[in-house]
């Protein structure tokens, strides 16, 4: 089976995780890819092959004769794609020999447009996957485990030479989760990558610090014909906290290492309204910063409307993992060489984002993050070529090889 047979099965499979379940996983659903793939690790002859109450595939690829004292190089991708936009009734639409141009998502309305994503140009001639306008495609991470699958199967029946490699496939990376329930000793690596980036050829070891903000307002709510001086509405409290956020803080106006504030819910009425966000920044002093900031502004507003008006939650999500990386930079460097076999310049950039690596980096499994081949990921707008997935498989197999 090809990489590209491979990731159109596996985006057919509704994955999406849910950010409010409680539970681990947090959709049963994602079972359904989880199946899949242990008995294809299992049909490959993969070793060890375990999937875990928690919706974990382990697999171990054995070493080669004479490597078996080589490290343990796992191998990491995550099943799940975001709750931020439909992941359900995939129809990936594919197009062969792109011409570099506009391309219209079906008959949603939605335009890909090369002004929008100007790397599309330099797709010309390639074979294009895109979605159809009404769901995401998947790639984000379906693409990184269509890659590993398809070198375990190559390393599995071929005479390439190789170290022993450990595999696994995590659920609800997408809601910050993807490491809550992994099983370190059951994975058995001495390092890792993750394969969840963009570019093909891109080697990623920086990324935001990231945590998450709620802030419930509570109101009065009386006839409003004898509201004064009595009422207070929640949801014109929430618009007024909202209203003294930097304007230039967003996701809409920020690049590179630039942090924001991410509003990505809001609900409410005269009596109980919230606001959710998620706040970024490479710079751990500066995420503070923002989290401080909520922090007044929640003040002011129990000290003009009373104690107990507005209430504030934070949770920190992830850290950046360049804390940890910089330690272990011959890694970076192991896929860098990989990436120039394939005669690319490694690109390196800030990640405006985090993978399960941030968080296992700091659980003592050092794990950059490597490119799949997509763009545009979470949202309708997503897209592949067949080329890069080749590319990247090429790239994964140099690393262990």
């Amino acid at each position: 089976m090809t990489v590209t047979e491979r990731f159109l099965k596996y985006i057919s499979v509704y994955t999406t995780s849910d950010e409010d379940s409680g539970t681990h996983p947090s959709s049963k659903r994602q079972f359904d890819l989880a199946n899949i793939l242990v008995d294809e690790l299992k049909e490959m002859g993969a070793s060890d092959v375990f999937l875990s109450p928690e919706c974990y595939v382990y697999a171990r690829i054995p070493a080669s004769p004479g490597r078996e004292g080589d490290s343990v190089i796992g191998l990491i991708s995550h099943m799940d794609t975001a709750p931020d936009f439909s992941g359900e009734g995939v129809k990936p639409q594919i197009h062969e020999n792109y011409d570099g141009g506009d391309v219209s998502l079906g008959n949603s309305g939605r335009v890909l447009t090369i002004s929008d994503f100007p790397h599309l140009a330099d797709l010309k001639g390639r074979t294009l996957i895109t979605t159809d306008g009404t769901t995401l495609l998947g790639a984000d991470d379906k693409a990184g485990v269509a890659e590993i699958m398809t070198v375990a199967d190559e390393l599995l029946h071929s005479e390439m030479p190789h170290g022993p490699i450990s595999i696994c496939f995590t659920p609800d990376e997408e809601i910050g989760e993807g490491s809550d329930n992994f099983d370190h000793k059951r994975f058995g690596a001495d390092y890792a990558y993750t394969i969840d980036g963009d570019y093909e050829g891109e080697v990623a070891y920086e990324n935001f610090n990231a945590s998450s903000a709620k802030i419930t307002f509570n109101g009065v709510n009386v006839h409003p014909g004898e509201a004064k001086d009595i009422m207070v509405n929640a949801s014109l409290l929430a618009a007024e906290l909202l209203a003294k956020l930097p304007a230039d803080e967003t996701p809409a106006h920020t690049e590179d290492r630039q942090g924001f504030y991410h509003l990505t819910d809001m609900s409410g009425n005269v009596e109980k309204a919230t606001l959710s966000f998620i706040l970024r920044d490479h710079d751990k002093n500066l995420l503070k910063e923002k989290e401080d900031n909520l922090r007044s502004l929640v003040e002011v507003c129990n000290q003009t409307y009373g104690v107990g008006t507005a209430e504030l939650e934070i949770k920190e999500s992830y850290s950046n993992m360049i804390e940890i990386i910089s330690d272990h930079m011959d890694i970076v460097e192991k896929a860098r060489d990989a990436i120039r076999a394939e005669g690319m310049e490694p690109l390196s950039r800030p990640v405006r984002g985090g993978t399960d690596g941030a968080r296992l980096s700091f659980d003592g499994l050092p794990c950059p993050n490597l490119g799949t081949g997509g763009y545009g990921f979470h949202g309708p707008y997503e897209h592949i070529t067949v080329e890069a997935m080749e590319t990247v498989v090429r790239i994964i197999r140099h690393i262990v090889g």
